[in-house]
């Protein structure tokens, strides 16, 4: 039975792994044999990300798979989050180390935007709604503020296309990480020149996009000798990761949605084309691609909140895992305080359970007490957001929804799952863990003519992939709920 294997290397906001992906006899099997940190680094007030230390470790998942596995596979493929970017001189020498999108230089950005064009004229062309962490505000910061780096850059590169221009030398935008931007039309398929040109924005920085799975060439042989790997072709997947998640989403028919679960909740509905409706625009929607396909999402602020929660914890002395804090919250009272997790406020606190105790006592409600509430917490509002988001999505697309699929990290979290189904009304399949490494992976055997279409790569999923089930359960409490939380919605609206 024919066998081949690629390697995905998929970084995250919190870390970064690189994954094998085999594909034998229509199944795809994953193996992680290397896992870093990426944490950002403040320097001199600003918030940097370690792009060379994200280098170093990428080339130690090669150097470890050539050692497990020999000098040669079918290719290589990098996924990141999107909107971060480098920027590289005209010797092709990085400037600086990429800002990380939480730094503040963004923080009052949006007026200037708004004085130069109207949020829904760039949503119209953008399909993109104006946020403060966008590649487009980030560059309108570095303008206003006359940076020496913006002024000194002759190639702008996405996260995941600067550490592919790492190991290839070729300096590419892959068209899932440009829609990301804010600067791209998605409808032309090009870098849309009149946002440039209003802004005062050099266009000619930004290199040319990509479709997903297109080779990008062989390993430096500087970076082929040191790593021990004598045929590795590098491929752009969709190098933005809920790109990678969104292919690999193991569905079936046009009447399900997804929800990518990590950092970010992404929710969101494939679509044919892009969707720029005054509906989509006041739902703040985004119009993003993956395979062959656009999607419409919204972006939920997700786990971060958890994850930033139990950051605090550890700061005073009590370290425990996501599976204890699930459990502690799974014994915790039904009827706690609500939150909007897209408040501002949860954007990047210094502390999140000050973020949330504060956010509590503006909206009148009692704080959640201890681990196991808070945790509780966190989760119930996560689940009322996406039962918030799916509605306002299905009047958009004209299109009800009969199941949600939860993809990523989230999908292993069952009180969460069980919980969106009890919000939502609808079941929900859960898996795979993986879907940004498979969907990577998939992606780069399309290309190299291992799978025949972006319809084989969902069933490939789906074959590889044990789906939990969990059907809606005591749903007669979340009306009130859900009530409370759209007057939430409203109150820290005004």
């Amino acid at each position: 039975m024919e066998k081949c294997r690629f390697l995905a290397l998929d970084l995250g906001a919190e870390s970064g792994r690189a994954v094998v992906g085999t594909l034998e006899g229509g199944r795809l099997s994953l193996e992680e044999i290397h896992r870093f940190q990426n944490v950002g680094v403040e320097v001199c007030d600003t918030l940097y990300w370690d792009v060379l230390s994200l280098h170093k470790n990428i080339l130690e998942g090669m150097r470890r798979y050539a050692q497990q596995f020999g000098d040669s596979l079918e290719g290589v493929g990098i996924d990141t989050w999107g909107v971060d970017f480098g920027l590289l001189a005209r010797d092709g020498g990085l400037i600086q180390n990429p800002v990380h999108y939480r730094d503040r230089r963004t923080q009052h950005i949006l007026g200037e935007l708004h004085s130069r064009m109207s949020a829904e004229e760039v949503f119209r062309r953008t399909g993109v709604p104006v946020y403060q962490i966008s590649t487009l505000c980030q560059l309108l910061s570095l303008r206003l503020s006359k940076s020496p780096a913006l002024e000194c850059a002759s190639t702008l590169l996405m996260m995941g296309d600067l550490l592919g221009y790492f190991l290839t030398g070729r300096k590419v935008c892959e068209r899932s990480n440009a829609t990301t931007a804010q600067l791209y039309d998605p409808r032309t398929g090009r870098w849309d020149e009149e946002i440039f040109r209003i802004l005062d924005l050099p266009s000619s920085i930004m290199p040319e996009p990509i479709n997903p799975g297109t080779p990008l060439g062989d390993l430096r042989q500087s970076v082929g000798r040191e790593v021990g790997l004598k045929r590795a072709p590098v491929i752009a997947p969709c190098t933005h990761d809920t790109g990678c998640a969104v292919a690999a989403v193991p569905a079936t028919g046009d009447d399900w949605a997804f929800l990518s679960s990590g950092t970010w909740s992404v929710l969101g509905a494939v679509t044919e084309e892009v969707v720029t409706s005054p509906d989509a625009f006041s739902a703040v929607a985004f119009n993003e691609m993956t395979l062959e396909r656009f999607y419409l999402c919204r972006n939920i602020m997700g786990l971060w909140l958890l994850q930033q929660a139990r950051a605090a914890w550890q700061r005073g002395g009590r370290d425990y895992s996501y599976e204890e804090l699930v459990q502690m919250a799974g014994a915790s009272a039904e009827n706690g305080p609500l939150l909007n997790p897209d408040d501002p406020s949860f954007l990047a606190p210094r502390d999140m359970l000050w973020a949330i105790g504060a956010y509590c006592q503006k909206t009148g409600q009692r704080q959640p007490e201890g681990p196991g509430a808070t945790t509780r917490c966190i989760l119930k509002s996560l689940a009322l957001s996406y039962r918030h988001g799916l509605e306002r999505l299905e009047r958009i697309l004209g299109r009800k929804f009969s199941v949600l699929h939860i993809v990523g990290g989230g999908s292993r979290n069952s009180l969460l799952c069980q919980l969106a189904a009890d919000a939502t009304g609808i079941p929900v399949l859960a898996g795979p863990v993986e879907a940004t490494v498979a969907g990577n992976v998939l992606v780069q055997a399309l290309a190299t003519g291992w799978v025949s279409s972006a319809a084989e790569v969902r069933e490939v999923s789906r074959r590889s992939t044990d789906l939990l089930e969990y059907q809606p359960q005591n749903t007669s409490g979340w009306e009130d709920r859900y009530a409370e939380y759209l007057r939430l919605l409203e109150l820290t609206a005004a």
